[in-house]
This record gives C-alpha cells, sequence and structure tokens, in this order.
C-alpha cells in the first residue's frame, strides 16, 4: 500500500482518553484498513443473546462464552464469524471486507461470499491464523479445522482516512493480535490482558482505574 500502512489483523485497544461509550476498553480486531476505510469488530462484548438462539447450526463450534458478541455500532442485523485455524502461517493475510463497509446488511454479504483459498473451504485468511468463516456453508465443511469460532452481530467503521485522525488524536493503541484474543474466555478482561503482555510502557495502563477521576 503507498499511502496507508495496512493494519489488518493488528488489535485497537481504546485508550483511557477515548469518550465514545461505543467504543469504552474495547479491543476491536481490524478485519479490513487501506486507503478506503477501516472495519473490524469488537472482541470483548458479548450479548445476553446465545449463538443457539439465532445461529443453532454453529452453535456446537462456537467457545465459552457461547454467546452472539456486538461486534460495533454499524449494521447490527448482520453478523460475522471470525475464526481461528490451528496452524495456519501468521505472516500472510488475505484481502479484507471492502464490500462491507456500505451499509447494513453489507458486511454479512461480504462474509458469505468466502470462496476456497488457502485454508480450509469456508474460510478466508484475514491475518495469519485467524480468517473470516462463511456462515452460508454447512458447519460440517470447517468443524474439524476450526480452533475457535466466535460469532459477531454488527461491526465497527471507519471511512477514508477516519481512523488515521483518531490514532493522531490518541484515541486507540495499536498492538499485535494473538489468535487466543478472538476467542478469549474471559472477555471482560480482555481490555487489560491485552495491554499487560506488552512489553512497554502499555503494560502500566493495564493498571488504569475503570473511573477516570481515581487516577
Amino acid at each position: 500500500m503507498s499511502e496507508v500502512s495496512s493494519l489488518t489483523g493488528r488489535l485497537l485497544v481504546a485508550t483511557p482518553a477515548l469518550a465514545d461509550p461505543n467504543f469504552d476498553r474495547a479491543v476491536v480486531l481490524l478485519l479490513d484498513h487501506d486507503e478506503a476505510g477501516s472495519l473490524g469488530v469488537v472482541l470483548n462484548r458479548p450479548t445476553p443473546v446465545g449463538v443457539g438462539d439465532i445461529l443453532a447450526s454453529w452453535a456446537a463450534l462456537t467457545g465459552e462464552p457461547g454467546v452472539v458478541f456486538q461486534g460495533g455500532p454499524v449494521s447490527l442485523d448482520s453478523a460475522l464469524g471470525v475464526g481461528v485455524v490451528p496452524g495456519e502461517p501468521h505472516d500472510r493475510s488475505s484481502p479484507g471486507l471492502k464490500a462491507a463497509r456500505g451499509g447494513p446488511g453489507e458486511a454479512a454479504e461480504a462474509a458469505d461470499t468466502v470462496v476456497a483459498g488457502e485454508g480450509p473451504l469456508g474460510w478466508r485468511r484475514v491475518h495469519g491464523a485467524i480468517g473470516l468463516v462463511d456462515l452460508e456453508a454447512p458447519p460440517e465443511l470447517l468443524a474439524a479445522a476450526l480452533g475457535s469460532l466466535r460469532i459477531f452481530a454488527g461491526y465497527a467503521g471507519w471511512g477514508p482516512g477516519q481512523l488515521e485522525e483518531e490514532l493522531i488524536e490518541g484515541a486507540w493503541y495499536v498492538v499485535e493480535s494473538e489468535p487466543g484474543d478472538v476467542s478469549s474466555p474471559d472477555p471482560e478482561q480482555l481490555w487489560r490482558a491485552v495491554l499487560r503482555r506488552q512489553r512497554n510502557e502499555l503494560a502500566m495502563v493495564a493498571t488504569y482505574p475503570d473511573d477516570p477521576s481515581l487516577n
């Protein structure tokens, strides 16, 4: 990429200064990032809705907690599946969800067009072992290959240059993702856990109180 260095596959970790309630203490996995904009899913917003209530055929493949996660404030009526395939290389990524930035429902349409390529049928690599799952495909196609699966309702989206502006303003920390982030069994602690593993001053931010006035 010539003008924008792609952050696809990395995590956006909300800084304590980020005021938007949609992203308070959010950890966002970027599924697509280029000069046309950015798209990701929030990894630490579980909902009370069980996966079996909306996608019964995939429920057996999702880990604990077996609920749908709110991936972001955009297109809440669409579902995205993010799955980890163990043993996949960690140094390659594939084209992202450019079509999904348009309007409601288009994220689901983009995810539904997953085609055969590297990795198992019904899974499209985003970054390393992390990829998008075609929720229209028969679950048995992926049952043996998937190490973990998480279902998201909605996504987070940024227009051209919007995320870059937020980064300049100090709204986000950008850190490397790990496959286990997608399926963390304790998502409420993911914000602190991701910061704590950093080998720099960000590890200290993990101790920041939930109430900024207490700092």
